[in-house]
């Protein structure tokens, strides 16, 4: 049985991360952009990078960037720039292939290609790891082992709420070990409320919800449970000018778009009400001798 970890000591500082895909990458317009044609699209993911860099140094802000390894290759400036600025590098896969529809030796080979081109065009180790889509859960809990073998030290890709793409409803709320190894999965934060868990770790949930219930829900994390919260976005999400797609389903049309115009000062306002960091630094207390808690993910499991 999993036994949740004590509360940091001290001021809560969150992590802030960034999920670094471009608009055409995203899950739910991917039946409009097969990964073939993808460099056929005019990118737009490093304009609205600098514009996050920008907006993260004028709050004095570090985050945690976890990058595609296609995009890596093809803006290297990019991502060195990213690390010249103090933000933590991480993996998000190599293109945005989810991890539960890969084959043991397709995620290792996946997340092994895309740390390897991280480290080498950003000069600094990678140590973090976030499934696309949120994509590890009941069916793939193999998946941690690939991780650390491959020499992950955490990963950030579980989301413990119900949803129709991902989510692990029952896994553990707060940071634990996965398996018997020293990786640590770090979920997505989430408030817990008459015995069910309710999204407040940013995406398209902060864009659809009202700022005051996103920033309410993170407060009870940090004030109620004396936990550091995980927050994320994704460089297309302040990018209002991004070609719109016509005929899309009404929820990816409503995922994708509801309040992007709206989403940088929303974003401003957040990193203004709260204390952010990067998750290697956030969590960094959590390094702890490896005969600590080793629960399972899920206890059916």
């Amino acid at each position: 049985m999993n036994m949740p970890l004590p509360g940091l000591p001290g001021p809560i500082v969150n992590a802030l991360t960034v999920d670094v895909e471009d608009y055409f990458q995203v899950q739910a317009l991917s039946e409009r952009f097969p990964r073939p044609a993808w460099d056929e699209v005019p990118r737009r993911v490093e304009a609205n990078v600098d514009r996050l860099l920008e907006m993260f140094a004028s709050a004095s802000v570090s985050a945690t960037f976890f990058t595609l390894g296609w995009l890596a290759e093809r803006h290297p400036a990019m991502v060195r720039r990213i690390a010249s600025a103090g933000h933590e590098l991480a993996s998000h896969g190599y293109d945005h292939q989810r991890a539960d529809r890969l084959s043991p030796a397709q995620l290792r080979e996946d997340v092994r290609r895309s740390k390897r081109l991280i480290e080498d065009i950003g000069g600094c180790a990678v140590a973090g790891y976030r499934a696309p889509t949120f994509s590890i859960g009941p069916g793939n809990q193999w998946s941690y082992d690939i991780l650390e073998s491959e020499g992950y030290r955490y990963s950030s890709s579980l989301y413990p709420i119900r949803h129709d793409l991902y989510g692990a409803p029952d896994a553990p709320r707060f940071p634990f070990r996965p398996g018997r190894g020293d990786l640590w999965e770090m979920p997505l934060a989430t408030r817990r409320l008459f015995g069910r868990n309710y999204p407040c770790a940013g995406g398209g949930y902060f864009r659809l919800l009202p700022y005051l219930l996103s920033r309410s829900n993170l407060r009870s994390v940090n004030l109620g449970e004396r936990q550091p919260c995980i927050f994320y976005c994704h460089p297309w999400e302040i990018d209002a000018g991004q070609p719109r797609q016509h005929g899309l389903k009404l929820r990816s049309r409503i995922r994708h778009y509801t309040n992007i115009a709206a989403m940088p000062g929303r974003l401003e306002r957040l990193l203004r009400d709260f204390a952010w960091g990067r998750l290697d630094q956030t969590f960094a207390p959590l390094a702890v001798p490896a005969a600590a808690d080793r629960a399972a993910l899920f206890a059916a499991g």
